[in-house]
């Protein structure tokens, strides 16, 4: 046993009173294992990480109890030397937020080589040399110029890489990955959990994953704790806990994935949120969400109960001693019956049609700013909405998906094209002419943190843009409209006094949506609104536009990197690559036979929830190309498994190949016999892979 933690308990002092965070937790890896963490925001899987590797804030934070015993040695009680001779060497750890994590001010290098000169006690040379292979071998390319690069010039996945590099320099015994893969794009992800398994596999490090996807769990975990309130409330085998749940709220974790054979049907959502760590309730912590509650779950404070090898859950529902017995976990996972998913009616009307758009971002240099080149963040885009439909766009991060929603809006003014709403181009009217066009299209931001103003109350916010656009004769209809429109988006309409600061993200994110409502839009863009969210707190959000889709006719833009949200809510596809449409079609035609070779590897580097499902992952290699000098011809051909010869010649034309669905190949090029030979084999396999 490598690691092995019993009943461990971490506490805050703060003004409410002790902030239990991690109140009773136990658990044991093995070498060579990966033991996942998964749950909700607030449920105290990265406190849990911190203590181990001994980075609780103090004097704030303190351990109230328990024990880690780290090869039999209990790191709770070694002295404060002991302590950082031992982070990095034998314990590292891969934080959540590689820009904040890594230093700006020093290169990606004199990081690298910190812990190789602290821990290895290598000369500075020696120490370079290691590095460098390092970044080689978590496959950054040109290892060398990248050494002497910050980390401002390097991309998101390449953060992470070095991330892993530098935990991975001292070969530790055991490495903490929180949430390594959260804000990166589906192909990044796959060569990070590659590489993490590659690494455990020659080296024999156990790994902790603190995760909520639960498609990353299935693919990666030997074993799986689910936490909840600060304890760990059902722990079993991978496939214990994902193919028989068992604990109400594991199963409600399940059933709130999005799967696109469940489109007609909502989401399953956990109501309400995990109750804050300094009012625990002395019976059981998920009783006021779950929905197999009864009175005995209000007198007893749960243990974790065996329900067959090697698998436990924490519920009264498993007792012998409950009233009526105890029942069997298949009658926990039928107990939620499906609900029909509310469908939006669709006249087939055009909304907004782009036409051609181009966004060509200028570079100056020099003292007299001369342009040197531009960056072609869009590059030709044509789409047409339809109202009350959702198109989604999808691509690597860089691809101009979010400055395509801009430019739409008018947000960032576009070099070329058009953007129809009815007769009216809005690119040819002054700002002052668009002010009764910013009424009718509406965007809700990645962020809910920062797109809220904390110094305005959630009354203010949401009236805002009322005011601006002459809604409402004075300040109390506004209001009254205020207190009507909050429910619809599932708020209290008291909560119109209080800040943004006082909700969760989830309800911050229900905040932005009922501002945009608050205006009366017929079309809204949706920039990653549930990124940043719990799957639960995204299963209601999903719900919630789904059904005000549906009860007042409205319209989306769904900019997102999260390909499974994509195929369960979007009407249409369109795959962005570089600035430009690789593909286009319904959901259906895409995802079930994908055509682009762009668009297989994205579908294949989708983390599935049955590991059996035999999916083959298609590997990319490289980053996307820089759009200020994007590759000749197709721009994917760099990286394209099929490229041809005249791929590197010239742009392909869009190819029509069957239904709505279109394709910029030259494999679907009708024109040349070997074209044509390549897209019937290719149309075949794709096909059978989606069936798949």
């Amino acid at each position: 046993m490598l690691l092995r933690v019993e009943d461990l308990k971490t506490y805050f002092h703060t003004r409410d009173g002790a902030a239990r965070a991690v109140d009773g937790v136990s658990f044991e890896i093995d070498a060579g294992e990966t033991y996942a963490l998964v749950g909700e925001s607030g449920c105290g899987k990265s406190v849990t990480a911190l203590s181990i590797i001994q980075l609780v804030p103090q004097p704030a934070g303190h351990y109230a109890g328990g024990r880690i015993l780290y090869k039999d040695r209990d790191l709770l009680r070694l002295p404060e030397a002991e302590k950082r001779a031992m982070r990095g060497h034998d314990i590292s750890m891969i934080f959540q937020e590689p820009m904040t994590s890594l230093n700006p001010v020093f290169t990606v290098g004199y990081q690298l080589m910190e812990p190789l000169r602290r821990h290895q006690y290598l000369d500075k040379h020696a120490a370079r040399l290691r590095a460098v292979e390092l970044l080689g071998q978590v496959n950054i390319p040109d290892p060398e110029q990248r050494f002497g690069e910050y980390p401002h010039q390097l991309s998101g996945g390449m953060k992470q890489r070095v991330m892993i590099a530098m935990a991975m320099a001292c070969e530790p015994g055991l490495l903490i990955a929180d949430e390594p893969t959260t804000a990166l794009d589906v192909t990044i992800q796959v060569q990070i959990l590659e590489l993490m398994k590659e690494l455990q596999k020659k080296k024999g490090t156990a790994i902790l994953l603190i995760t909520h996807d639960l498609a990353v769990v299935a693919e990666t975990a030997d074993r799986v704790g689910v936490m909840y309130a600060g304890r760990i409330v059902e722990s079993g085998s991978r496939d214990q806990i994902i193919r028989n749940p068992s604990h109400p709220y594991t199963v409600k974790l399940m059933q709130s994935l999005p799967r696109g054979e469940a489109r007609s049907d909502a989401l399953q959502t956990i109501e309400g949120r995990v109750p804050p760590s300094t009012r625990y309730p002395a019976w059981c912590r998920f009783a006021d969400r779950c929905h197999m509650v009864h009175d005995a779950c209000r007198t007893v404070d749960p243990v974790l109960l065996s329900l067959e090898e090697n698998h436990a859950a924490a519920c009264i529902l498993y007792e012998e001693t409950r009233p009526g017995g105890k029942i069997a976990p298949a009658e926990v996972r039928k107990a939620v019956p499906a609900v029909p998913r509310a469908e939006a009616p669709t006249s087939g009307e055009v909304l907004v049609r782009i036409e051609g758009l181009k966004v060509h971002f200028p570079i100056k240099k020099g003292v007299f700013k001369h342009t040197v080149g531009h960056v072609k963040a869009v590059d030709g885009v044509d789409l047409s909405f339809k109202r009350g439909k959702t198109i989604a766009v999808v691509g690597e991060s860089g691809c101009g998906k979010t400055t395509l929603g801009k430019a739409l809006l008018q947000l960032v003014r576009p070099t070329a094209g058009r953007v129809w709403v009815g007769d009216t181009d809005l690119t040819t009217l002054s700002r002052g002419d668009l002010h009764p066009f910013r009424r009718r299209l509406q965007v809700i931001f990645q962020d809910p943190y920062s797109a809220l103003n904390p110094r305005m109350m959630v009354g203010e916010i949401v009236m805002e843009g009322m005011q601006a656009h002459g809604i409402g004769r004075n300040r109390a209809e506004r209001e009254d409209r205020v207190q009507e429109l909050l429910p619809k988006v599932g708020l209290d309409p008291d909560m119109i006094h209080r800040y943004p600061h006082e909700f969760s993200g989830g309800q911050r994110q229900r905040i932005g949506i009922a501002r945009c409502l608050a205006v009366d839009p017929d079309f809204i863009v949706c920039d990653e609104a549930t990124s940043a969210l719990d799957v639960s707190v995204q299963a209601q959000i999903i719900n919630l536009l789904a059904e005000l889709q549906k009860s007042m006719g409205l319209t989306y833009l769904f900019i997102t990197h999260n390909l499974g949200v994509v195929e369960y809510l979007a009407d249409e596809v369109a795959v962005m690559y570089l600035g430009r449409i690789v593909e286009q079609g319904s959901t259906a035609e895409v995802f079930k036979s994908p055509k682009h070779p762009y668009t297989r590897a994205l579908l294949s580097a989708v983390p599935q929830i049955d590991p059996a499902s035999g999916v083959e992952k298609i590997r990319l290699g490289g980053d996307v190309p820089s759009p200020v000098r994007p590759p000749a011809g197709c721009h994917f051909n760099p990286r394209c498994p099929e490229v041809m010869p005249r791929c590197k010649v010239a742009y392909p034309d869009v190819y029509d190949v069957g239904g709505t669905h279109a394709c910029a190949c030259y494999l679907y090029d009708p024109s040349e016999a070997v074209g044509a030979k390549a897209a019937e084999k290719e149309g075949g396999a794709s096909g059978a892979a989606g069936e798949a």
